[in-house]
Parts: structure tokens; C-alpha cells; sequence
């Protein structure tokens, strides 16, 4: 696998290049930018670059709006709820994050719901948002419906991440960030464009059957609930689906289910219901930190399993990422990814291109 390394300034740079090609606003192009960088640099390459000639593509077709702010249609002390207007999901993202944080400021707890958003990158950034002012973070979004419930065969439901982000002592945190799937769509994309199968487990075909072909789950099949079968628990990740439909789509109401359009078909405006809390501990018992460190040291101290895999915390292995992108000088990406994405680039006369002179072996 021939993987090129590349500066993260130099990815934010042609990413919002890109977007201000197509008409972005500069500040809402480099918002989008921000978010797919971090979520390659933590290790998520779904949701990172890979994604950025969707963003193009809603943006160029007119499908996604390039003009106006996000607005507060109701608002109480502690709850607001937030039109997007159709803008970038990022710029709505963030909007309602800060809007989340400044409630919590005031009185403890902040949750904001928002419809008429789009896709928002990794739902972990903007829970993450909340760590900065020592606080508890979450995130969640509908998305296209991708996901077949248990003893179903027809895509109901989207990915549905899970964020949640909780401050430690020392700059450590808790930090949760998942799809009710079993994996993100994005992954199955990544294999499908290196011609590797995937895992059995990850999705199914078009008759409801578990398969490791991911052209067979692309077309016409599609993601299976975490937990995969009924016999292994699917039913649990169901579950967790419907319940981040209920705060997005249903509370916001925004789109929902299979009422969301199809995933990169731009017949008309996504309509994404997303909801972003924040949470003071200081209105809560004291020590919230001490005892979250404590929490994650009991999980990360123990004997493990296998001498050689030790016990981690959530947001560890993205942790592992940054500091291996860190020692790098950038961030590790498929010459595919970088050579797709270039050409994207010259076809909305997007320039300087992204570098590949950086070769990593194999």
C-alpha cells in the first residue's frame, strides 16, 4: 500500500481551496476544512479528505446553500432550536456547539437541536468542543439511510454516530466517538477503492445476508446494526439508531429515516437533523475530573488479555494517531485518495494540487 505524506496545513489549504472554487464562503470553507483535517489526523480516514468531493459536489449543484448564517428559531435558558438554512454541516455544527456551550455556562446544561444541516465530518469534533471550557461534550446526526435493522433487508436508517466527550485530569479525556453501525459507510468505500474486502460483519447484500464484498454492500445492500445479527446483538445497535433519530429528525424536525434522500443522490436538500449538548460538572458532584481519571486508569491498568494489545480508553487509539502523524511530519494517505482527490481538483480549476513527492514505504 503506497501512501503519500502530506502536512496538514497542506490539506486544509487545498481542501478550502477547493470549496472557495466552487463559490464557498472562505470562513465556512475553512470551517469544513478544520473538521476533515482532524478527522484524518485522528486516524479517521472516512470521514477526512475522502469525503471532500461531496462537499464539492452539494456545493457546485446548488444543493447545499453558500450564503447566510445559521438562526435560533426557539430558544429557552438551556435549549434552543437552530435552522441551518441548507449551509455546510460543519458551519452549522459549530454554530450550535458554541450556542450549546454558552447555555451550559449559564445554566448547567446546554442542548441545541438543529434541522435543515448536511453532513457534519466526525461527530467527535464538536463534542470535543466542550473539553475546552471543561465540560462534557456530545454530538449526534442522521444521516441517509444506509443501515438494514435487525430482520430487515431495505435501509431505514443512517450510520447515526455517538459522540461524547469527557474531561480528565492533565489535558486526558474521555472521548466516544461512533457510528450505530457496525462501521462507518466510508470504510466500506475506502476497501471498495483498494479492491479489498471487508470484514464479514460490516454490512450485507441486497437479500439481507452478511457479506464481505463491499461492491455487493454499496449496491443495493448495505450497513448492518453494531452487534451485526440478531444472535449477536444487532438489535442492541438498532436500538442506539432509532434513539439519535429521535434527538436529530424527530426533535428537530428535520428529515428522518428513509424520508432522508439517498446517500449522494442531490434531487433535493438533505434536511439533516443533528443535536449538540454540553454539560457543566461544576453543577454536579465535585471531582468530575478526579474520578474520570480514575475511571479510565482502572480500565488502562489492568492485566490484559493479550500482553501485547493493552486495555484502552476511548480516544486512545486516535490519540495514537496524532502523535504517530506528529512523529511523521504529516499525515500518511493512499497515493488513491490523493490522486482521486487531486483530479476533483482540476475539474473545478482548483490549484496548486496536493503534493505526493513524500513516499512512505510499504
Amino acid at each position: 500500500m503506497t501512501r503519500c505524506l502530506i502536512t496538514q496545513l497542506e490539506v486544509q489549504s487545498f481542501i478550502e481551496r477547493c470549496m472557495t472554487a466552487v463559490g464557498t464562503k472562505p470562513h465556512h470553507a475553512r470551517s469544513l476544512a478544520e473538521v476533515l483535517v482532524e478527522g484524518d489526523n485522528r486516524g479517521h480516514y472516512s470521514h477526512g479528505l475522502n469525503r471532500m468531493d461531496m462537499y464539492v459536489k452539494d456545493i457546485k449543484s446548488g444543493i447545499c446553500a453558500k450564503d447566510g448564517e445559521p438562526v435560533v428559531v426557539k430558544e429557552s435558558v438551556a435549549t434552543a432550536l437552530v435552522d441551518g438554512k441548507n449551509l455546510l454541516g460543519p458551519v452549522v455544527g459549530n454554530y450550535c456547539m458554541n450556542l450549546a456551550i454558552q447555555k451550559a455556562k449559564e445554566a448547567g446544561i446546554g442542548w441545541v437541536v438543529a434541522r435543515g444541516s448536511n453532513h457534519y465530518g466526525i461527530a467527535g469534533y464538536y463534542a470535543m468542543q466542550a473539553l475546552k471550557e471543561n465540560m462534557i461534550g456530545m454530538s449526534f446526526t442522521n444521516t441517509s439511510p444506509l443501515v438494514v435493522p435487525t430482520r430487515g433487508k431495505e435501509c431505514t436508517l443512517g450510520t447515526n454516530p455517538i459522540a461524547v466527550a469527557a474531561p480528565a485530569n492533565d489535558g486526558d479525556s474521555f472521548v466516544l466517538d461512533m457510528a450505530t453501525s457496525a462501521v462507518a459507510l466510508g470504510k466500506v468505500e475506502l476497501h471498495e477503492r483498494r479492491g479489498d474486502t471487508i470484514p464479514e460483519g460490516w454490512g450485507c447484500d441486497a437479500q439481507g445476508k452478511i457479506t464481505s464484498n463491499p461492491k455487493e454492500v454499496l449496491s443495493g445492500g448495505g450497513l448492518v446494526p453494531i452487534g451485526g445479527s440478531e444472535a449477536t446483538g444487532g438489535y442492541k445497535g438498532y436500538g442506539l439508531g432509532m434513539m439519535v433519530e429521535t434527538f436529530c429528525g424527530i426533535l428537530a424536525g428535520a428529515q428522518y429515516s428513509k424520508h432522508i434522500r439517498t446517500w449522494k443522490v442531490t434531487d433535493k436538500v438533505a434536511n439533516l437533523g443533528q443535536c449538540f449538548v454540553a454539560i457543566n460538572p461544576d453543577n454536579f458532584a465535585p471531582g468530575f475530573c478526579d474520578r474520570m481519571s480514575d475511571l479510565m486508569a482502572i480500565q488502562r491498568e489492568m492485566e490484559p488479555a493479550d500482553a501485547h494489545t493493552p486495555v484502552l480508553a476511548a480516544g486512545d487509539p486516535e490519540r495514537m494517531n496524532m502523535k504517530k502523524c506528529q512523529e511523521l511530519g504529516g499525515i500518511p494517505y493512499h497515493v488513491n485518495v490523493v490522486n482521486y482527490m487531486n483530479e476533483c481538483a482540476k475539474s473545478v480549476g482548483a490549484s496548486p494540487l496536493l503534493p505526493c513527492d513524500k513516499l512512505l514505504p510499504n
